[in-house]
């Protein structure tokens, strides 16, 4: 089962997808981590994450970009958290442009999917403040999008989370 989880920041994104994972019947749990670890204050926080994790029973994998390449167990289930990092990681990585950024994204998720009993991806709210964005900001939100509406059209559950509570806009969170 493939599900998207996106919303605002702070949210509850992240507090649902863990619990829909816990109840997955996919063995073992994996929490694939995109954030890139720049400077000693997200190196503190990917600590703290990886504690956080630990205690819940997940196995943290680090995921910031090529996701394709990583060799993880088949009927696995996996957290993808999220989207947005990995946008960027792809976007920005030396001789990335915006086309081979998607097709890496895609081609990773898809390639997680195949291998996970469920796989539940985290991503972000774009474009809901009608700010115009330039340059960079603008050819990252775009990637964002692209890739999660294409992302949602094959995932089998897509939901909005707001305040916490999921909106359900397609399929549904119960996992078999």
């Amino acid at each position: 089962m493939k599900i998207l989880l996106y919303g605002g920041s702070a949210c509850g994104k992240s507090a649902l997808a863990e619990a829909l994972l816990l109840k997955s019947p996919g063995e073992p749990r994996i929490y694939a981590a995109t954030m890139e670890p720049w400077g000693p204050e997200a190196q503190q926080r990917i600590r703290r994450h990886r504690a956080m994790r630990a205690e819940k029973g997940f196995q943290t994998v680090e995921a910031q970009r090529g996701l394709e390449s990583l060799a993880l167990p088949q009927g696995c289930a996996v957290l993808l958290e999220c989207l947005g990092n990995l946008a960027a990681n792809e976007l920005f990585a030396p001789g990335a442009t915006g086309e081979s950024a998607l097709r890496a994204m895609l081609a990773g998720v898809r390639s997680l999917a195949r291998r996970a009993e469920t796989l539940v991806m985290v991503g972000n709210d774009v474009f809901a403040d009608g700010v115009p964005y330039q340059g960079g900001t603008a050819a990252y939100l775009r990637l964002l999008a692209e890739a999660q509406a294409r992302l949602a059209a094959e995932a089998d559950a897509v939901a909005e989370v707001v305040c916490g509570i999921p909106i359900l806009h397609k399929g549904s969170l119960a996992l078999p």
